[in-house]
Formats: C-alpha cells, sequence, structure tokens
C-alpha cells in the first residue's frame, strides 16, 4: 500500500512568493528573514538551508521571478531589432513589480560580491550574450564595420540606459533609448553607409 498523502507545497516558491510580496511593501533594506519566514508559513532554518543570506534569498527571488524573456527578434534590420528589444527592457523595468524590485537587486549588488557575481551569471552575463550574438549577425550581414569593438559596442548601449536607471534616476523612456541607439548605431555603420 502507497502513501497517499498529500504532496508538501513547494516550499522553495512559497518562500520566493513571500519574499518578493514583501519587498514591494516595505522595501529590500526592511525586508527580514523572519517576516519572510512568518509569511511563508517556514521557520527560518528552512530558509537559511537553501539561501546564506537576505540578499542571496532577495537576488534569487527576483531572478526567479520569470520576467518576459529579452530575446532579439532577428528582421534583417539592426537598428528595428535592438529598439523592439529596448523598448522591452524599459517597459520592464519601467513599472512594477520587476522594475523596483530589480534596482534594490542592484543595488545589493553594490555591497555584496556574491550577490553581483551572481547577477552577473544570471541575468546580465546572458543578456549581454544575446546582444553581442545579435550584433554579429548585423556585422555578418553588413550593416557593423567588421572591426568595430562588439564588447565596446555593449557598453555604450546599455550604459546610458543604466545611468539614467540607477545614478539620475531620470525617466529611461522609448524615445531616450532611441536616441541612444541612433549614435551608436551612426558610429558602428560600415564608412560606405555613414
Amino acid at each position: 500500500m502507497t502513501d497517499r498523502s498529500p504532496t508538501p507545497p513547494d516550499r522553495t516558491g512559497v518562500i520566493r512568493a513571500a519574499t518578493l510580496d514583501l519587498a514591494l511593501e516595505v522595501g529590500f533594506n526592511r525586508l527580514s528573514i523572519e517576516a519572510v519566514a512568518a509569511r511563508a508559513g517556514v521557520g527560518k532554518h528552512t530558509i537559511y538551508r537553501r539561501w546564506p543570506s537576505k540578499g542571496a534569498l532577495f537576488m534569487d527571488a527576483v531572478l526567479s521571478a520569470n520576467p518576459p524573456a529579452l530575446e532579439y527578434p532577428d528582421t534583417g534590420d539592426i537598428e528595428a531589432d535592438l529598439r523592439t528589444q529596448v523598448h522591452a527592457a524599459i517597459d520592464l523595468v519601467g513599472k512594477p513589480p520587476f522594475g523596483p524590485l530589480y534596482r534594490a537587486l542592484l543595488g545589493e549588488a553594490q555591497h555584496d560580491p556574491d550577490i553581483a557575481a551572481a547577477v552577473n551569471e544570471r541575468f546580465i552575463g546572458p543578456q549581454t550574450q544575446r546582444t553581442i550574438a545579435r550584433l554579429e549577425a548585423a556585422r555578418d550581414q553588413g550593416q557593423i564595420a567588421e572591426d568595430y569593438d562588439l564588447s565596446l559596442a555593449m557598453d555604450m548601449w546599455s550604459g546610458p540606459l543604466y545611468y539614467r536607471f540607477l545614478v539620475t534616476q531620470e525617466p529611461v523612456t522609448h524615445e531616450h533609448a532611441d536616441r541612444v541607439l541612433a549614435a551608436l548605431l551612426a558610429g558602428m555603420r560600415p564608412r560606405d553607409q555613414r
């Protein structure tokens, strides 16, 4: 005879959801393991078995929230494809719930090298690879100069957007991103297309 007792709920998912809910309610700085444990209906030891710190828990919860994939279309027009992707990214980080959570996560990454490394590994790095892969395809199609440093292009593309998002906290708008993109592409085009 087999045991037919109900399967216990996915505690990891419940804890992540409680973390995000509380972070949105009280902010990351006031978030505590005790409050997450109470909200999730688990003991603190259950949380600490999975995550070594509040920062690690918060990082995992944010990056496991499954925001829409920021994939690049490949229509054959690098400008249109970059624009489509960055508009989707701006829409994602420009409003709750992901925007405030992601901003808080990047703030925590400035103080915790382990969190910074994990954010880079799980989010920034893969997004950078997707961007460079799309730029490589455009270069292969003759839309970008063959000798252009694509890693530098990535820095020039993301830097102004993160500057607004994190430093000046001015709105990151579609219009601003379009101006950055136009300036970037002006320098990247093959000489005969400038």
